[in-house]
């Protein structure tokens, strides 16, 4: 297997991007299909929102990015940053530790700059299709759309020895469930469409959720409306007002819509709303409320055809050795970038440093029927912690991943260091704390 190969990645974004500096340092020839003109994936600015602003209309335009105008990380800079190429080392005119998604952007353009990866994205080609050619897992038919004066075109296909899927997990939105909405007066917007407050001008909001997005959006819009009501899930939520803030009060979870435009919360405190914003998060991620309370969504790769190999079951993808290789088709297929709730930049690392030694032959993975074996056995644990399958790739010991990867791909683990810093900055997120400066 070993030497040099052909090599098609899956996505412009940050896993897309290490994932090509791994691969070119290991002597692999790599293409970047990137459906969009630019790179950076969900750190992409768009200041435009769906026609459909929950997400439900199959027909609607995808608005690809997440991120609010104000938005800045929930991890430091020191946490978001690749090997080699330091963001605290950059100068972007903002010298807080907690970096804005404008920052993020630049450092990701000035990182495939510095590594000549720009030059090899083919930008505005959507693949549609990604499949193997007759029974060999080292070949793989890619076809994809060429946009020409903004339509989709042109049909085009090129065959790669491997495929490496990163193309993110995090456009699709989940919406609470909420009994009588049907006949609720108001608005309803999920925070995939939230971009700034002023279109909350004098509003009464109730924001769902007690996750990062949820604080942000809750304390963003408070500038705007007249009243922000958070509700959650959470045992400590309490109907109660929140210290330093005027207009900004926190409930238990929703009870009911009425209506005359009432939300009614299982704490027995009412409001009278014009707007619902659902901060419940995507299709991948865990949410605040229960499964059932929610429209369900799988994550989606459906320009993937491995004739079931590769298969997708409430939103487990699978199955993966250790969330990267299918055990029948790797290294020639693998993904980047499905662990959830994880140092980021570093876990996208260290799976592409892997993938890339592993196609170079430096590294061997085990036979396919051990990683079979290693896969069913961690679907055993799932089931004996009673966790359901859409949290497989929701780990529940990260750091302990992180050092599987390192010693997979032959490195030092992780430093000390920045495996404190993220547990701090896990718990005071766990704490609500406003602990990031201003």
């Amino acid at each position: 297997m070993g030497g040099s190969h052909n090599v098609a990645v899956i996505g412009a974004g940050v896993a897309g991007l290490i994932a090509a500096r791994e691969l070119q340092n290991e002597g692999h020839r790599v293409v970047i299909f990137e459906k969009s003109d630019k790179l950076g994936g969900l750190w992409v600015y768009d200041s435009r929102v769906e026609s459909d602003e929950l997400g439900y209309d199959p027909t609607r335009e995808i608005i690809h990015s997440s991120v609010y105008k104000s938005l800045r990380t929930n991890l430091p800079r020191v946490l978001m940053e690749f090997s080699g190429f330091g963001f605290a080392d950059r100068q972007y005119g903002d010298p807080r530790t907690f970096p804005g998604h404008q920052e993020v952007l630049e450092y990701l353009n000035d990182f495939a700059i510095r590594y000549r990866i720009i030059e090899l994205i083919r930008f505005e080609s959507e693949v549609i299709r990604v499949e193997r050619v007759g029974d060999r897992v080292d070949s793989w038919l890619v076809e994809w759309q060429v946009k020409e004066e903004g339509r989709r075109v042109k049909l085009e296909q090129e065959v790669f020895e491997a495929v490496v899927i990163c193309n993110g997990h995090c456009t699709v939105p989940r919406v609470a469930r909420i009994p009588g909405i049907e006949k609720w007066p108001g608005k309803q917007i999920h925070s995939h469409n939230y971009r700034v407050p002023e279109p909350f001008h004098n509003q009464v909001v109730v924001i769902i959720g007690n996750g990062a997005s949820a604080y942000d959006i809750s304390r963003d819009i408070s500038k705007a409306a007249k009243e922000v009501h958070v509700s959650s899930r959470s045992p400590n939520a309490k109907f109660s007002k929140l210290d330093h803030y005027h207009n900004i009060w926190q409930h238990s979870s929703i009870a009911d819509a009425k209506q005359d435009g009432t939300i009614t919360f299982d704490d027995g405190s009412s409001v009278q709303a014009s707007i619902i914003m659902h901060c419940t998060g995507y299709f991948c991620w865990r949410s605040i409320y229960s499964v059932d309370s929610f429209h369900r969504y799988k994550y989606e790769c459906p320009f993937l055809n491995t004739n079931g190999i590769v298969s997708i079951d409430d939103n487990r993808v699978g199955p993966l050795y250790k969330h990267v290789f299918p055990p029948e088709l790797g290294p020639w297929l693998s993904f980047v970038g499905l662990p959830q709730k994880i140092l980021i930049f570093d876990t996208m690392e260290l799976q592409s440093k892997w993938i890339a030694i592993v196609l170079s032959d430096q590294v061997r993975l085990p036979e396919p029927k051990k990683m079979m074996e290693e896969v069913h056995e961690y679907y055993e644990q799932m089931k004996l912690l009673k966790r359901p399958k859409h949290l497989t790739h929701y780990l529940l010991n990260p750091e302990e991943y992180l050092d599987c990867l390192a010693a997979e791909a032959g490195i030092s683990p992780l430093e000390d260091w920045r495996k404190e810093v993220y547990r701090e900055t896990v718990k005071n997120l766990e704490n609500q704390q406003d602990f990031r400066d201003v």
